[in-house]
């Protein structure tokens, strides 16, 4: 696969401190987000859609850059986070380094700064914490770095309009494939889960039949659906399916073709959304309309529908308390964010809007084969693959061989050295390092060289 670079892709970095989660969540525009759905979780870096007058464009949060300081920190640690950044910078088309305008210019400052200046992507300096005109004196300590710099406060909302005012036009021209293309997006699972009440609540429209009475969906309905005006307008082909029945020999035969028409949509569809009854929990037939969209290798989302009458049910539950029981009865969809709803009364409708987008672009991620090759290296280092049958699995080079859903090829001396619980390790890394929130992820081992007259075998893995 070629090397390429996200287009419209802005990266925020600087050091630890200097306020650019409060920057991001300023520019995103809430408090971010499906990503983390874990208190005290920290990624390398978090991804969001952001809009702008209208336009829209991919943020990308770093963790602070806090080992370059070579006066506390070994080589080994600094190297790492040299590489942390290299991650982020090689996602970008733009980045915005954030400094701390009250502690003025450190050294840490002007090692981030070098290597900004080596990426060689156009960067503007956000002086942060200039929440007073006093303070926007000192934006010129950062002269020096060679940036254009502007003094904003992320907490105060000051300057964020000439700081995106300089940026916006340097974006290269957003590109809209929904528009030919609109995004298809399947809403599966059990009967009287509630599919048809949230695309009517989406829709603002009773386009689709609502009934208590299971089963009154029989075909899957395709319905247009678009969010936004003109050019950066989204467009959608949200698709009802009838709900997931009973697989039994009493099964009649409308049964049977609504099960296989909900086939159908979940391998046409670009991202589903598998709908749970947050009132009764998951299900055996809920599992089995897991095993459906894993086996379609879908990007998906679990909606928790009818949040309201689970939290009038037992007043004690909490998001925070149901989410770990929910993983543990699902445990194959770890992969796929999870998002608490109402079709009744809206609570999160908009929400899961915004989280179809970005489930949507995860799956389409392209990594960089340097950066893929740099993430699996550190991974290697951190925990070495176990030997087996004597001897040791070594990894040569890897490569993205696919998107939607994403495969990585990974070159190795004998696939059959690899342990399921190594690659599962495997997987997990790729997920610190790039999000991918919701895309599921194939790992397919190919050995480097065959030797004559024998065929070498591969191993996958999924999740």
């Amino acid at each position: 696969m070629e090397e390429t670079k996200s287009k419209r892709v802005v990266a925020i970095v600087g050091r630890p401190n200097v306020g650019k989660s409060a920057l991001f969540n300023r520019l995103v525009g809430r408090r971010v987000s499906i990503v983390h759905e874990q208190v005290g979780v920290t990624r390398d870096r978090v991804a969001c859609e952001a809009h702008w007058e209208g336009e829209r464009f991919e943020l990308i949060d770093t963790g602070g850059l806090g080992h370059f300081d070579k006066q506390v920190s070994e080589d080994r640690i600094v190297a790492g986070t040299e590489e942390q950044a290299k991650i982020a910078i090689a996602d970008a088309s733009f980045i915005v380094f954030v400094t701390d305008i009250t502690a003025g210019l450190t050294p840490l400052d002007e090692e981030v700064g070098r290597i900004l200046h080596e990426s060689g992507l156009p960067v503007i300096l956000a002086a942060n914490k200039a929440d007073n005109e006093d303070r926007e004196e000192g934006t010129y300590d950062f002269d020096k770095l060679g940036f254009p710099t502007f003094p904003v406060s992320a907490i105060q909302n000051r300057g964020l309009n000439d700081l995106m005012a300089e940026l916006m036009p340097q974006l290269p021209k957003e590109e809209n494939p929904t528009e030919k293309h609109p995004l298809k997006v399947a809403v599966v699972g059990r009967p009287n889960a509630g599919k048809s009440s949230y695309i009517n609540r989406l829709l603002k429209d009773d386009r689709v039949i609502v009934s208590d009475v299971p089963g009154t969906t029989r075909d899957s309905i395709e319905i247009p659906f678009t969010i936004g005006k003109g050019e950066s307008a989204r467009h959608y082909q949200l698709i009802d399916t009838a709900g997931v029945q009973k697989d039994t020999r009493s099964s009649g035969a409308v049964d049977w073709f609504s099960n296989l028409r909900t086939d159908k949509a979940i391998e046409n569809a670009d991202v589903v959304i598998m709908m749970l009854d947050a009132e009764t929990g998951p299900t055996s037939r809920d599992k089995k309309v897991a095993a459906k969209i894993i086996e379609a290798e879908k990007g998906c989302i679990l909606l928790c529908n009818k949040w309201d009458l689970a939290k009038e049910a037992d007043e004690e539950v909490t998001q925070t308390k149901y989410l770990p029981a929910l993983r543990e009865a699902l445990p194959f969809m770890g992969f796929a964010p999870v998002l608490f709803v109402s079709a009744k009364d809206g609570y999160n409708i908009k929400r899961s809007v915004e989280a179809i987008d970005y489930v949507a672009a995860m799956t389409h991620t392209e990594i960089t084969t340097g950066v893929l090759n740099r993430v699996i290296e550190q991974a290697v280092e951190k925990y070495p693959p176990p030997i087996a049958k004597g001897k040791r699995l070594k990894i040569f080079y890897a490569t993205q061989s696919g998107t939607n859903p994403i495969y990585f090829k990974i070159f190795v001396n004998d696939p059959a050295n690899a342990r399921s619980n190594w690659l599962k390790y495997l997987q997990n890394q790729l997920r610190e390092a790039f999000g991918l929130e919701g895309a599921p992820i194939f790992i397919k081992l190919v050995a480097r060289s065959r030797p004559k007259n024998r065929t070498a075998g591969s191993h996958g893995s999924s999740d």
